[in-house]
């Protein structure tokens, strides 16, 4: 747009110049006076058609057979430019759009926003900051913006959630969760719903207004719904009670670039530490991070185990909850698949 702007201000000052060349002219011509040149290069320069304010003289209609030309040359420009733009935009837009297509077609393993108002906003911050590779899905073109502007290689939807075509235009079948922060809590539901038969084993999240909501949006297939209402009092509440607690919570829970995060780490299948003990695995000793839990993927699914003993076993599906800096947790990652 940077050129356009340029070009716009080239044929201002050109018809400024015709103003200008057009006023001192006429008026140099007796019997017009300062208003009626202008009035008269005016008339002339748009091709309006008006009678002449006096009679020309053969220098007079020179100069407006000049004029004449000047506008109509300037109007063909103008055009010029409002056409070349409006092409140039519409072309932009479909070209972004292939774009995004494409490399939504590559997408694994991603997370589906659905919603980019202020809570959906914060969520793709969350996974910037995490570096989760996402799709988001938002129907209002501004809200689309806002979502490039804090992410210029965002991949954005500008379609309708609720709408079967665009989850499956965001891959939800290779996704690996689905986020429904749309501003009704029935569009939500709609979206639980539609992910839920598309992709069995996704990992949705909703967000929901009315608590009322909650337990639709479980039955419509959402793993977790969270209430902004029922989640700010527990938290405005703790933030009175315990501190230093929740002081220490927003430390290890935030992610990104801080030195503490408090991470959950799955044991894969053919893991080298399979059938081994905590104590045996030494996870603190290799790596320096500390297990605060231990979820087990068979017989105590749902549960954790909290503080677990040195004797307790690893097993295929473990869920392991540590707390440490991002390389120590790439280190327990790496040793995990080895």
């Amino acid at each position: 747009m940077g050129r356009y702007r340029n070009r716009f201000i080239l044929l201002l000052a050109y018809v400024i110049a015709l103003l200008i060349i057009g006023t001192v002219g006429f008026a140099l011509l007796p019997p017009y006076s300062l208003s009626d040149a202008l009035y008269m290069t005016v008339i002339t320069l748009t091709a309006v058609g008006y009678n002449e304010v006096h009679p020309l003289t053969d220098t007079g209609r020179a100069l407006a057979a000049l004029l004449l030309v000047g506008g109509l040359t300037g109007m063909g420009l103008y055009f010029a430019l409002i056409t070349s733009m409006i092409v140039e935009m519409d072309l932009a837009h479909v070209f972004r759009t292939r774009r995004t297509m494409k490399n939504i077609d590559k997408m694994k393993n991603h997370i589906v926003v659905c919603g980019a108002g202020r809570t959906g906003r914060q969520v793709i911050f969350e996974l910037i900051s995490s570096k989760i590779p996402y799709v988001v899905i938002e129907r209002d073109p501004e809200r689309a913006d806002l979502v490039r502007e804090l992410d210029e290689e965002a991949l954005v939807l500008e379609e309708d959630a609720t709408h079967d075509e665009s989850l499956v235009e965001s891959r939800i079948g290779q996704a690996r969760g689905l986020v429904a922060a749309l501003s009704a809590d029935t569009d939500n539901l709609f979206v639980c719903l539609t992910a839920r038969d598309l992709q069995p084993n996704l990992t949705i999240v909703a967000r929901a207004f009315d608590a009322k909501t909650m337990n639709k949006l479980y039955t419509a297939g959402a793993n977790h719904v969270v209430s902004p209402n029922i989640s700010g009092g527990i938290r405005m509440a703790s933030l009175l009670l315990r501190p230093q607690v929740m002081t220490f919570l927003d430390v290890v829970t935030r992610g990104g670039e801080r030195p503490l995060l408090l991470e959950e780490v799955l044991v894969p299948e053919g893991s080298p530490l399979l059938g081994s003990s905590l104590a045996e695995a030494k996870i603190p000793e290799k790596t320096g991070l500390i297990v605060i839990a231990i979820r087990h993927g068979d017989e105590r699914r749902g549960t954790f185990l909290y503080n677990p003993g040195p004797d307790e076993m690893v097993r295929e599906g473990d869920v392991l909850i540590v707390l440490g800096n991002s390389q120590q947790i790439d280190k327990l990652r790496d040793a995990l698949s080895a």
